[in-house]
């Protein structure tokens, strides 16, 4: 199965589930960990079921207020309800920057979904940035 019919499935069988996001500005003002954490909190925030535990898929987290959370390590390989968070964040990601190829076909992120290829740095070299690049990425690494 593809991400997009797993989404699908997802969506229909889980408790409750919700996808948060935090704008390229709070990234370059708090940093893409704190944004991912932030996101997370987000996330709970809309859940119309509360859940008794957190289960974070990494080493580190800012504990949200009144819910316990655990880390683990590689979580998405061990546990369903990470992999399942994992694949909604992915697929939510994937159609952001689809819609915003379509608006700047010149950065390729149809292809790249964002991630700093060679081709999308030298677009940035030759058109510049858009309204949704983070400033505070080190754009133009060779």
């Amino acid at each position: 199965l593809n991400r997009n019919k797993l989404k699908l499935y997802i969506e229909k069988q889980a408790i409750s589930w919700k996808v948060a996001s935090v704008s390229h500005t709070e990234i370059d003002e708090i940093n893409i960990l704190n944004a991912s954490f932030l996101a997370m909190h987000r996330s709970v925030d809309l859940l119309k079921t509360k859940p008794e535990l957190l289960l974070i898929d990494g080493n580190r987290f800012n504990p949200y207020p009144n819910i316990p959370h655990e880390c683990i390590i590689k979580g998405d390989a061990k546990f369903l309800s990470i992999a399942a968070a994992s694949i909604l964040a992915k697929t939510y990601r994937d159609d952001f920057m689809f819609v915003a190829h379509k608006k700047h076909p010149e950065y390729a992120w149809d292809r790249n979904k964002g991630y700093p290829t060679k081709a999308h740095r030298a677009a940035i070299k030759e058109v510049g940035t858009t309204d949704i690049h983070r400033m505070s990425f080190r754009l133009l690494l060779e």
